[in-house]
């Protein structure tokens, strides 16, 4: 009777559930790599949801050195002066400020440069549409670490609202914010 055997008859004695029979290799994990990772939230720009109406967001992926990914889970970046244009066919994202990595090797700075969207054609190709016959601008509203844990921005395409309409908006604010006192107390 070899081990395997003898350690399903402990288990069986001891009303316990056996082993199955398939082998687990060495170095193998038995869950999938990412399966319990949460989005991790970086920055958000808040100031975009009162200056700007968020008509359609999209999710972008960024193209970013090393040092500025380490610098990110660190969460040294800031998207309230941020926006994306559109440049050769591409779009970059301008003036979002990554701060610099304190142990980099290279102490250059970097952190308000400009970096590349990478999108699908089809929505870099209706982003483009949008934003030169329609007058409207790309606004990043929130930068995020995705399940996988690569760096994502969710930028959303944006007409910019005028000052009665900013008004409007913190007037219905303070009143859901009394209704939740009332309701509350």
């Amino acid at each position: 009777m070899n081990l395997f055997n003898q350690y399903n008859k402990l288990l069986y004695s001891r009303l316990l559930e056996p082993v199955t029979t398939c082998k687990i290799q060495r170095n193998q994990h038995p869950k999938p790599r990412f399966a319990c990772f949460i989005m991790k939230i970086i920055a958000l720009n808040k100031r975009a949801r009162f200056d700007y109406h968020i008509l359609e967001t999209f999710e972008a992926g960024l193209v970013l050195t090393g040092d500025e990914v380490k610098s990110l889970r660190a969460g040294l970046s800031n998207l309230s002066d941020a926006y994306a244009t559109v440049h050769d066919g591409r779009i970059q994202l301008l003036n979002c400020y990554i701060g610099p990595y304190s142990h980099a090797f290279d102490k250059t700075d970097t952190s308000r440069r400009s970096r590349l969207l990478l999108l699908h054609k089809r929505e870099i190709d209706k982003l483009i549409g949008a934003v030169s016959r329609k007058g409207l601008t790309l606004i990043p509203t929130r930068l995020y670490f995705s399940k996988r844990g690569y760096v994502k921005i969710e930028i959303g395409l944006a007409r910019h609202k005028n000052t009665v309409d900013k008004r409007k908006t913190i007037k219905e604010r303070d009143i859901a914010r009394e209704t939740r006192r009332e309701l509350k107390g």
